[in-house]
């Protein structure tokens, strides 16, 4: 049975890298859809706040989740970056249809506390709020952030991005990808870290600072996150609907960001009509439709075993 759960643990891991490392849906969504985001958000809140019992279960099982993230991660930044520059229309297609086909899963899963229709309006606060974002920073497709020869304000605005993007990871809605390709620093970083891999070390200090960044959001956020779903449930998740359809935007726009190996914009148009793609956007689908399925499989059977538990 341990062994199960732990292979169980790390697939799940797994599936938040995959997330995790492109831009559409946010590991925290993906966590969400499989059923165990109470559990992820309950373990970060226990290993900074809790007592040294709560504190060691939470390690183990972070330590188990985030052996299978690492290595999801790392599948997925050594193809990843070529398979982006070449492919961002069918990529990006991809990734509208992970958040469409997410958006109703999440409120079939929240709705019973989305019948507070009162607190709908914060849908229109996250998608104002993303799309904002997106349209003052995606504006320019100069925007893109060369990590080559990093001056301090790079370095400042590398740990601001790697804090906030952390944030939208944990957070089931918008993507921290999304948000790191809103700032510019998508490509760079995802390169940065393949050049880091492969034995090249030269951005080892921009990366340590993009951690550090990471580390600060992670401690900032979780205990609001929840401390948002305990109290104020209803109006978190409709701002999170929100945050998903404005992060819409944010797809369409992405390819304006990619530069060539020169480091110069590729004046790549944003996606349209004819650059869209069908069938990635419905293999998206069908992907997040799957991910639900287990997700949903997974939680009947421990219900059951529950109520096996019971009766004994």
């Amino acid at each position: 049975m341990k062994i199960k759960q732990l292979i169980m643990t790390m697939i799940n891991g797994f599936c938040m890298a995959l997330a995790d490392s492109v831009p559409g849906v946010s590991g925290g969504t993906v966590a969400f859809l499989m059923g165990f985001y109470d559990n992820f958000i309950g373990s970060l809140n226990d290993l900074l706040t809790g007592n040294m019992d709560a504190k060691k279960k939470a390690l183990r099982y972070l330590i188990k989740l985030g052996a299978g993230w690492a290595i999801g991660f790392i599948a997925s930044v050594l193809v990843l970056t070529a398979v982006f520059e070449k492919h961002i229309y069918n990529i990006s297609s991809l990734f509208l249809g992970f958040i469409l086909f997410a958006i109703p899963v999440v409120v079939y899963e929240e709705r019973e506390c989305l019948k507070k229709f009162w607190n709908a309006f914060t849908v229109l606060i996250g998608a104002a709020g993303v799309a904002a974002l997106t349209y003052f920073t995606l504006g320019d497709s100069t925007n893109s952030v060369s990590l080559e020869n990093p001056t301090f304000g790079t370095y400042i605005y590398v740990f601001i991005a790697g804090a906030v993007a952390i944030c939208a990871m944990v957070l089931p809605g918008i993507s921290g990808s999304t948000l790191l390709m809103i700032f510019g620093l998508y490509i760079s970083v995802i390169s940065a870290i393949k050049e880091t891999l492969t034995l090249h070390f030269q951005y080892v200090p921009i990366l340590i600072c993009f951690g550090v960044g990471i580390i600060v959001g992670i401690v900032s956020i979780v205990r609001l996150i929840r401390i948002a779903l305990e109290k104020w449930r209803s109006a978190t998740v409709y701002l999170i609907i929100g945050m998903m359809f404005g992060s819409l935007y944010s797809v369409v726009m992405g390819p304006t960001t990619l530069t060539d190996d020169a480091k110069l914009p590729l004046g790549l148009e944003p996606m349209s009509f004819d650059t869209f793609s069908i069938l990635f956007f419905l293999i998206g689908g069908v992907i997040i439709i799957g991910m639900q399925m287990l997700g949903s499989a997974k939680s009947s059977k421990e219900n059951h075993t529950t109520d096996k538990e019971e009766t004994k």
